[in-house]
Order: structure tokens, then sequence, then C-alpha cells
């Protein structure tokens, strides 16, 4: 199985407000970029949109390892959280019913036919990819290219 390291971020201007997401995702020396924005979304669902649209454009089966910021992501998947909303009927642990749960239930889908991993790495630091990634988030936000 190919493996894939997928780098991904999540922007937005305001919470809610205009927002943007990207990815890039690297085989061996290959790079390829993909971003894009909405008109008026929330920082989380701009995370979660990056993430499936990388493992959406991806074309065949892989390891993907996920690389995030987003501690709401890493820990939904190295947590648990996810199993338990699910448990639950996508319900929180206080009884409320789970944020973006389109988006989550888009994330699963997409991970069904790929080996996912996820790894949280610490933003706006020394970690290359992960400054490019919120670059090209805020880059897509500014220009509003409507996904």
């Amino acid at each position: 199985m190919t493996e894939v390291k997928i780098y991904t971020d999540g922007s937005c201007s305001g919470n809610p407000g205009p927002g943007g997401w990207a990815a890039i995702l690297q085989h061996g020396l290959h790079n390829r970029e993909i971003s894009g924005s909405e008109k008026d979304t929330t920082n989380n669902r701009m995370e979660l949109k990056a993430v499936v649209e990388s493992l959406r454009a991806l074309k065949k089966p892989c390891q993907a390892i996920i690389h995030t910021d987003s501690a709401y992501i890493a820990n939904a998947f190295n947590d648990g959280w996810i199993d338990n909303w699910i448990k639950r009927g996508w319900k929180t642990a206080s009884k409320k019913p789970v944020k973006n749960r389109d988006l989550w239930e888009a994330l699963l889908e997409s991970m069904e036919i790929h080996k996912v991993s996820f790894v949280k790495v610490k933003g706006h630091s020394t970690n290359a990819m992960n400054n490019r990634v919120d670059e090209m988030a805020v880059a897509a936000m500014n220009t509003g290219r409507l996904t």
C-alpha cells in the first residue's frame, strides 16, 4: 500500500466567517497542493474539510498519515472521541449533538478505503509543511475560491 503524508489546515476570519482550507499530499519527492474556501463557515469546519478533501484526492487506497494542528481532529481519532460519539448516537459526553456531523460522516466515508492515522503537530511553529498549509488556507480564504 502506497504511503502518503498529508498536511492539512483550515482558517477562518471571524468564527463564523469566510474560511479556507488546504492540504499538501506527499508521496516520495512529489507534492500535490489543494485548497478551497467557503463564504460562511467556522475554523473547525475548515480543518475537517481539508482532511476530507485530501483523502478524496487520493486516486487509490493508500496508507495516509494525516498531519494536523487541530486537536479537535487528532483527539477525535487518537483518543476515541468519534467512537464514543457514534455509540451515543452522535451525542457528546454532555449529551449535546456533535457539531459538524455532516463533515465527520464525510470523513469517515472517505477513510473507508484507506489506512489512516493522525499525527498532531504544533501549529505556527517550526514545521515547514504545517506552516505552508496554513499560508495556503489563509490565501484560499482571502481569494474566496468557493468549493
